[in-house]
C-alpha cells in the first residue's frame, strides 16, 4: 500500500512515517489537500499544524465548500515543507493559547 503513495503531495514531500500513517489511519490525499488549503494553521514547537475543525467546516459550508468528511484532520509540516504525520483529532485545545501562534 505504501508503494502506491507517491513521496510528494503538491509542493510538500511526504515522509515515510506520514505515508504509513495515511495508510493505517485511512486518511486520504483529499483530506490532506483540504487541510493544507482550507485548514487553520498554527506554529507549534517548530512545526506548522494545519487543521480542519468545526469552525472551518461551518465557514466554508456557507461558501459552498463541503469539508464535513474531513473534520478533525490535522497535518504536521516542517519548515522545509515535509509532511511529518497526519491524524484525526477533534480536540483542538493544543492548537490555541500561548503555545501556538497563527502561521497565516
Amino acid at each position: 500500500a505504501l508503494a502506491a503513495l507517491p513521496p510528494t503531495l503538491g509542493c510538500f514531500s511526504l515522509t515515510k512515517h506520514a505515508r504509513t500513517r495515511m495508510a493505517t489511519r485511512a486518511i486520504s490525499r483529499n483530506a490532506i489537500d483540504a487541510a493544507l488549503e482550507f485548514g487553520r494553521c498554527v506554529e507549534i514547537r517548530g512545526a506548522q499544524v494545519f487543521a480542519i475543525g468545526r469552525r472551518e467546516v461551518e465557514r466554508l459550508r456557507r461558501e459552498h465548500v463541503e469539508l464535513g468528511d474531513f473534520e478533525g484532520t490535522q497535518v504536521v509540516v516542517t519548515d522545509g515543507g515535509a509532511i511529518l504525520t497526519v491524524y484525526r483529532n477533534s480536540n483542538f485545545r493544543g492548537l490555541r493559547g500561548r503555545r501556538g501562534r497563527s502561521c497565516r
